[in-house]
């Protein structure tokens, strides 16, 4: 390390005091810029979670349909329709409902019913436990075991409960890659099964899953669904779409915003203020360098230097601290939300670097200006 910034490390930590404050409040900031953020990102993975969890290429619904959770029901001449579109290798239906299980002890609790095509079962969950042949069976439901998955009572295979007044056999117990944002266990069983027991609408199609022959012919099917008055989106487009409609349609994407923007105000008036004002404190050791021949060049680089040095290691302090008390969070609710992203992170590493950027540029214009005479001679 050069002479001069290892004087500018010194300078900085030898006044504790300072130091910790400047940690602090970058620390604090970046604290709160990942933790909401985060929480946003795991606000939308849980909002898309049907749609990851089935891994169909392209989604056919109706042109109303704004978010997974919120199906229109398709009429039976759409499935016909798509499956003899050129390009398409395969289309199955998907429904995906609510439903209501009366538990052994009396209580009842909300369920998510998935119906996959009773031929294929494409979208089905990996099993931990049971065979996937057992859904056939007569009532056969398969659990997913996620954070929900004590609302219903833990089931075992052989748990048996009702459904909206019909009878239900857990006959799988089954993971999946998100689990959903609204706090409701979900229950995988056949289309005919989940379009015939469960009350439903004349038409009882929430979806219709496409495999396309290749990438190439993904236009051409959306153009042709189109044609018919529906439409088609690939699993990135719904996801995309999904979350679209949260943050800019819904009150949540504003509060993200605005609980972001207050962190970033705070972090940087606590650390702009506090830098300044460790500048102010050490303005005469900055004359002195200048007066034995220290340029204003090397004066600038030390400040950066203590600036970024400050900066990187408030960042590094505060992300650790986020993930420490949203690994706690879950331990403590197995299905609270937040999910630490590169994206969340990437951010607030860019908000750090403009709250170091505003701080230095203070320092730098203060020491800038010293004159060694006007040190000396006070």
């Amino acid at each position: 390390m050069p002479g001069s910034l290892r004087i500018a490390y010194k300078l900085l930590v030898n006044d504790r005091g300072k130091f910790a404050a400047l940690l602090i409040g970058i620390s604090f900031a970046v604290l709160l810029m990942v933790m909401i953020t985060s929480l946003f990102a795991g606000m939308m993975a849980r909002a898309s979670a049907t749609i990851i969890n089935t891994g169909a290429r392209i989604w056919v619904m109706d042109r109303a349909v704004n978010t997974v959770s919120n199906s229109v029901p398709l009429p039976d001449f759409v499935l016909n329709a798509v499956r003899g579109i050129p390009g398409v290798r395969y289309a199955v239906p998907f429904y995906s409902g609510g439903g209501l299980v009366r538990l052994a002890n009396g209580d009842y609790q909300a369920v998510t019913v998935i119906g996959l095509d009773d031929t294929s079962l494409i979208g089905r969950p990996r099993l931990t436990a049971g065979r996937i042949e057992d859904i056939y069976a007569d009532d056969g439901f398969i659990v997913v075991a996620d954070a929900e998955y004590a609302k219903l009572g833990s089931p075992t295979l052989g748990t048996q409960f009702e459904i909206n007044d019909h009878r239900a056999v857990i006959v799988g117990i089954g993971q999946v890659a998100s689990g959903g944002l609204f706090g409701t266990p979900t229950l995988y069983t056949t289309y005919s099964r989940a379009t015939q027991d469960l009350p439903s609408t004349r038409f009882s199609m929430s979806y219709v899953l496409v495999e396309p022959r290749s990438e190439s012919d993904i236009k051409a099917i959306k153009q042709r669904v189109d044609a018919l008055g529906y439409r088609a989106m690939t699993e990135q487009d719904f996801i995309t779409s999904t979350a679209n409609f949260y943050e800019y349609r819904t009150g949540v994407g504003t509060n993200i915003l605005l609980m972001t923007a207050v962190s970033f105000v705070i972090g940087l008036s606590i650390s702009g203020q506090t830098f300044y004002a460790f500048i102010l404190e050490n303005l005469e050791k900055f004359g002195a360098l200048k007066a034995i021949g220290a340029r204003s060049s090397t004066l600038v680089g030390m400040i950066l230097f203590q600036a970024a040095f400050t900066g990187l290691t408030g960042y590094g302090l505060g992300v650790g601290l986020c993930s420490v008390l949203i690994a706690l969070a879950k331990l403590r609710l197995p299905d609270y939300a937040a999910t630490v992203t590169f994206g969340n992170l990437g951010l607030a590493f860019v908000m750090v670097l403009v709250i170091t950027a505003v701080a230095s540029y203070l320092g730098v214009r203060r020491v800038i200006r010293v004159e060694p005479f006007d040190i000396f001679r006070t």
